[in-house]
Order: structure tokens, then C-alpha cells, then sequence
């Protein structure tokens, strides 16, 4: 077979898994720093990678965590990053490549369940609405953005994205025992999205009482059994994660702690922003294509009940998009098809340019995104110019908690001469009384150090008057402090802070 053959029938089977796969990986390169969310399943991966059985080196022993979460994810993630973090070894190549190497897998991972999806809605709706589905996916940003971190929420998706996929196939069973797997080991509110679907398929007699409660069953010994084996040796202490979760956010109701939003919040604010044009598509879909209500109305009652938790955030729905953008997917097709009738030609020319505006808007989204991980790039300057060749004894840097939770992991961090500290409770003016050379503060001030310079993150969007419309407003975030008694660096010139 001649190679241009080769190469055409390789983009036709995976063409979209390219094109999607293209995007999430931009996503890494450009912004391959984390949040506080993600920190438990990064460090855990770390831990693995780098540690493997000395479970007593690993990090969350130290700082477990307000709950504690499961590491299942984190070793299948583990497990598929580790050819690259070993090649990433061999090479002498700083830990900040194996944070790609394993987010890169994790999208692998999502992104593969994603295809067996897609496949699902190519052989039950027809090629044309898996190329919109496809257009959808590329053009939001917070799908392909967050199908590469390490959230509970992100690896629940990847067994949903399989439930959805059986879904679709008529695997009525076997959709039944992702969603308990999903909810047993990775998120527990995805009971939420289990009970609505199964419901659904009781009551269109989809499924028997019987043969659900037996299929359920072993579901459920299976994937408790297996949390809590993995989870009791690694917390070393009789465990089931996903339990203790449940009982904090639901029974306890201790995540409003971390603020609270109206019940409209997600659909007025969470949906509207992750899905873009699919938003208002996806109600037209439901209209257009009658077997389009079989598959919304579960998850369109897994948001509603959600919604009724005080506490929000966008990530905790994002199981809901992939069912949406099919609905949506369905509209688009449908407009298409009819554009040179004259009332659907002004529906596809309105498609054309909520398209591009979604486009458009999720541009906006990644430069704001791009400037929200100060930290990480305020360590990784710190590593550049912060080392010299005067300098033989270790370099101790102190990361403060606001500098932990916007862009520092463990994969940040480099080896000898270099170490870090994370203690918590030092005040200010005892730091000049530790033996730190470096700082990374969110103060411009601390005594017995000097400020030497300062890394800005995203503020706000400002609206402008001419070009360009809209600006990206940016303030300072993080100060870097160097020992006044340290004559290396003092000697040294450096940019400042304001």
C-alpha cells in the first residue's frame, strides 16, 4: 500500500482523535502548571513515579487533605506515564517533564473514551452529527482544557464517557456498572446522574428490576472491594475514600465552606460558559430529534440535582457536557441539512457566527487561564536565575500556601543543590530567623528579606474602547524574597517589585 494511501486511511479513522488530541496537548505545553485541586492526584502520581513502594516518603501522609481521596486514578495514570518518566529519567531531563508526560496520559485516557463515544454516536446518528459533535469539542475550552488534569471529577468522566458510549449502544447493563464504579471510587455525586438514568431505564422497561439489582450488585462489591484494598495500604489505615467524601460534603454539608452559589448558578453561568454555542443548540436539539429526550432528561436531572447542593463549581457538572454537545450536535446537523431552505438558512448563518464567537470566546478563556498559575512560573524563573555558580551549599526555598495552590506540584520541583519547604504557621517576622535563602510569598514585605521580583497573574478582563476590544488586566501575585544576609545574592542585580 502506498504510503499517501496509508496516511489517508490513517486520518480517516482517526483524524478527530488527532485533531482533539492536538488541542489538549497545546494545552499542556502552554500552561503545564496546576491548581490546589488537582494537587492530590498530581502528588500521588509524583509519589509513584518516584518513590514507587516507600509509601512512607509520599506526600499525602503529610498533607492528607480536607477528605481523603483514592489513588486508583492516580496508579493507572502512573502506569501509563511511566515509558515517558523513564525515558525523562534516563535522559537527566528536570521533573517539569514528567508533569507533561502524565498529564499527557491522562488525556490519552480521557480522549480514548471520548472516541469510544463518539463511535457510539457515528453508528446511531450518522457520520454528520459526529462531525459537529467533534467541531463542538475543539472550539469549547474547558472540555479538551480539563482532560488533562488530574481531578476526581476528570477521572470520574472517563468512566462516563464510557457509560454514555454503552448508553448509546443499547448496553443498558453495562452503563449501569460504570456509573457504580465512577461513584464508588472516583465521585460519589455521581449517584446523582445514576439514579435519573436508571430510573429512566426502569421505567421504559429498557431493563428488569431483577437482572438491575444483580448486575448492580456485583458492581458494587467489585468496586468497593477493590477502593478499599488499593486505598487501606496506601492511607495505611482501613479506608474507603469515596465514603468519607460523601459524608463531609453531603451528610455534613462542609463543602459551603468554600463558598456558595444560587441554584440557577449552572445554568446561568457554568453551562453558558462550557458549552458555548452548544448551550442553546442542544434545547434546539431536543426538539428536532425526538430520541435526543431519552438521553438529555437523566442529565439534564443530574444538573437540577446538583444545582441543589450550595456549593459549585463548573468541573463538578462536566459529566453533563458530552450528552449536550450530542444534543447540540443533532441541531447542528439538522441545520445543515436544511440551510437552502430560507428559514433555516438564516439558522445556519446564525450557527456560522456562534461558532465563531464561541471560537472567539475560547481564545479569550486560555490567555486568561494562561496568566493563573503565577506560582509556576515564578518557581520555574526562581530555578533560572536564582542558582549561580558562588553558590555550593543547598538553596532552601520556602512556598508559602497561596504559592502551593496556584501552580507548584512536586514535578516543580529540582533536585541538589536545590530543597523546598511547605510548613505552614511560620509568621511573618520569624522568617528572617529560619535559614531560608529563598521565599515565595503572596507579601511584597517580610522582614530580613528582600523583594527581588514579582510575578503578575490574571486579574480581570477589561473592555476597550478601538483595538483590541478586550484586554487581559493583570496584577501582582507572587514575590520572590532573597536573604539579606545571603552577599551572593545581594550582590546580584534584579528587576524588583512594585
Amino acid at each position: 500500500m502506498a504510503p499517501s494511501r496509508r496516511s489517508w486511511n490513517f486520518m480517516a479513522i482517526y483524524g478527530y482523535d488527532v485533531l482533539l488530541g492536538s488541542i489538549a496537548a497545546f494545552y499542556v505545553f502552554m500552561v503545564p502548571f496546576t491548581k490546589v485541586e488537582e494537587s492530590f492526584n498530581l502528588q500521588a502520581m509524583h509519589d509513584i513515579l518516584y518513590h514507587g513502594h516507600h509509601i512512607e516518603n509520599y506526600d499525602h501522609l503529610e498533607f492528607p487533605g480536607v477528605v481523603p481521596r483514592t489513588f486508583i486514578g492516580a496508579l493507572l495514570v502512573s502506569i501509563l506515564a511511566s515509558p515517558m518518566v523513564l525515558a525523562i529519567n534516563l535522559l537527566h531531563l528536570p521533573k517539569i517533564y514528567s508533569l507533561l508526560a502524565v498529564r499527557l496520559a491522562l488525556g490519552f485516557f480521557i480522549l480514548a473514551t471520548l472516541r469510544f463515544l463518539r463511535v457510539q454516536i457515528r453508528d446511531k446518528f450518522g457520520p454528520q452529527v459526529e462531525a459537529f459533535f467533534v467541531t463542538l469539542v475543539a472550539i469549547q475550552f474547558h472540555m479538551l482544557f480539563y482532560s488533562t488534569r488530574p481531578l476526581p471529577n476528570i477521572l470520574a468522566l472517563g468512566i462516563v464517557n464510557l457509560s454514555y458510549g454503552f448508553w448509546l449502544k443499547g448496553s443498558f447493563y453495562a452503563t449501569l456498572r460504570c456509573l457504580i464504579f465512577a461513584t464508588i471510587v472516583f465521585r460519589c455525586d455521581m449517584l446523582l446522574l445514576l439514579c435519573p438514568l436508571g430510573l429512566e431505564l426502569l421505567l421504559t422497561k429498557s431493563i428488569s428490576l431483577w437482572e438491575a439489582i444483580k448486575h448492580c450488585a456485583v458492581a458494587v462489591l467489585f468496586s468497593v472491594g477493590l477502593t478499599v484494598l488499593v486505598d487501606s495500604v496506601m492511607w495505611q489505615k482501613l479506608l474507603w475514600p469515596e465514603f468519607n467524601v460523601f459524608w463531609f460534603n453531603s451528610v455534613l454539608n462542609r463543602s459551603s465552606e468554600w463558598g456558595t452559589q444560587p441554584f440557577y448558578w449552572y445554568f446561568t453561568s457554568a453551562l453558558p460558559r462550557s458549552l458555548l454555542v452548544a448551550y442553546p443548540l442542544f434545547m434546539f436539539g431536543v426538539i428536532l430529534d425526538r430520541r435526543i429526550l431519552f438521553y438529555v432528561v437523566p442529565v439534564l436531572s443530574f444538573v437540577v440535582l446538583y444545582s441543589k447542593l450550595p456549593h459549585k463549581e463548573l468541573r463538578f457538572i462536566i459529566s453533563s457536557v458530552p450528552i449536550f454537545n450530542l444534543s447540540a450536535a443533532v441541531a447542528a446537523s439538522r441545520i445543515y441539512n436544511n440551510r437552502k431552505k430560507s428559514f433555516w438558512n438564516l439558522l445556519y448563518i446564525a450557527l456560522l457566527s456562534l461558532l465563531v464567537i464561541s471560537l472567539g470566546l475560547t481564545a479569550i478563556t486560555f490567555m486568561a487561564s494562561y496568566e493563573n498559575y503565577p506560582s509556576g512560573y515564578a518557581l520555574r524563573t526562581l530555578h533560572r536565575v536564582g542558582h549561580t555558580k558562588n553558590i555550593t551549599s543547598e538553596i532552601l526555598v520556602h512556598i508559602d500556601t497561596f504559592s502551593a495552590m496556584n501552580g507548584i506540584s512536586r514535578f516543580c520541583e529540582n533536585g541538589n543543590p536545590w530543597r523546598y519547604s511547605k510548613e505552614e504557621g511560620i509568621p511573618l517576622e520569624d522568617f528572617w530567623q529560619r535559614n531560608f535563602t529563598y521565599l515565595l510569598n503572596e507579601r511584597l514585605s517580610i522582614k530580613g528579606f528582600k523583594c527581588l521580583f514579582q510575578v503578575d497573574g490574571f486579574s480581570r478582563i477589561r473592555l476597550n474602547v478601538g483595538f483590541p476590544p478586550i484586554s487581559m488586566v493583570k496584577e501582582p501575585k507572587v514575590y520572590i524574597h532573597g536573604n539579606l544576609e545571603n552577599t551572593d545574592i545581594m550582590r546580584r542585580s534584579w528587576p524588583g517589585c512594585s
